[in-house]
């Protein structure tokens, strides 16, 4: 059972940014802390929820992070370095565990071609919006799935991504 390392915990955070207050994220779901939508006790989060402390922000992150490590450890079934978790995990924080499931990525990766896995992270670059319905490209998601690739294809944590 792989674990997620500091540095991809640090990878999460900074694509995922702290805001305090309850937002809708660019896909218009309500969303507080580090990303999370729900609270430990799976309430959703609503407008007007604050959090008061980074502390808890943190602790929220790591109650909301079990489910998509524990997702890549049971769905991945070929050998992962420790990059190629953190970013299967932070790919799955973004997309959700059943964008995991069904994905060509998780298929690819499957079959044993990590490079083809690898491509497939570029994919995910779009989010529904929220009036038209449209897949609308996101510059944002652009930035961290090129991140979260070339995580995946090393052997080791470069000082910057």
């Amino acid at each position: 059972m792989m674990t997620l390392s500091n540095q991809g915990e640090g990878l999460i955070k900074c694509s995922e940014g702290l805001r305090l207050n309850a937002y809708r994220d660019s896909a218009g779901i309500w969303t507080i802390g580090y990303g999370s939508t729900r609270y430990h006790d799976g309430r959703a989060v609503k407008p007007g929820d604050k959090l008061v402390t980074q502390l808890q922000a943190d602790a929220l992150f790591n109650n909301t992070l079990g489910q998509y490590t524990q997702a890549v450890n049971d769905f991945v079934k070929v050998a992962l370095t420790q990059t190629q978790f953190d970013a299967l995990v932070s790919i799955t924080y973004n997309i959700g565990i059943y964008g995991l499931q069904r994905s060509t990525l998780l298929k690819k990766l499957n079959t044993g071609d990590y490079q083809a896995a690898a491509d497939q992270f570029l994919i995910w670059n779009k989010v529904t919006h929220s009036t038209t319905g449209q897949k609308v490209t996101l510059d944002a998601l652009v930035k961290r799935r090129a991140k979260e690739r070339r995580l995946f294809l090393s052997n080791t944590y470069k000082t910057q991504l």
